[in-house]
C-alpha cells in the first residue's frame, strides 16, 4: 500500500472518530451554533479525504497530483482543525484560542489551491 493510501486511511478513520465524538460525546456541551461549526469541519474533512483517497489510487498515473493531495491535507488540518478548536474552545480555555479564527480561511485557500492544481495534472 502506498503512503498516500495510508495517509488517506488514517485521515478517513479520524473523520469517523472525530465525527462520532462530536455527535455523541460533545453534543451535550455544545450549543446549536458550536455544533454546526463542528459539523462543518467534519463535512469538509470527509469531502477532502475522499478526494485524497481518489488521488492516492491514481497518483502514479498523473504528474503533480501529489501536490493536490498535500494541499488538501494541509487544508483539512487548518480548516477543519481550526473549526474543531473554535467550536470547543469554551471547554478548555475560552478566549486563549481566539487566534485560531484567522487560520480557518487559510485552510480554505489550501483547499482551493488543491482543486486548482488538479487543472494542471498531466497523464504520465
Amino acid at each position: 500500500m502506498n503512503k498516500y493510501l495510508k495517509i488517506s486511511a488514517i485521515v478517513g478513520a479520524l473523520s469517523v472518530g472525530i465525527g462520532a465524538f462530536g455527535a455523541h460525546g460533545l453534543k451535550p456541551f455544545l450549543d446549536a451554533n458550536q455544533l454546526e461549526t463542528f459539523k462543518t469541519g467534519i463535512f469538509y474533512q470527509f469531502i477532502h479525504v475522499i478526494v485524497m483517497f481518489s488521488i492516492a489510487l491514481n497518483i502514479k498515473s498523473y504528474q503533480n497530483m501529489a501536490r493536490s493531495f498535500y494541499l488538501f491535507l494541509v487544508g483539512i488540518i487548518f480548516f477543519s482543525g481550526s473549526l474543531y478548536i473554535l467550536s470547543t474552545k469554551h471547554l478548555y480555555g475560552g478566549t486563549i484560542w481566539n487566534f485560531v479564527g484567522p487560520i480557518t480561511p487559510i485552510g480554505g485557500i489550501f483547499f482551493i489551491a488543491g482543486w486548482l492544481n488538479l487543472l494542471f495534472v498531466k497523464k504520465i
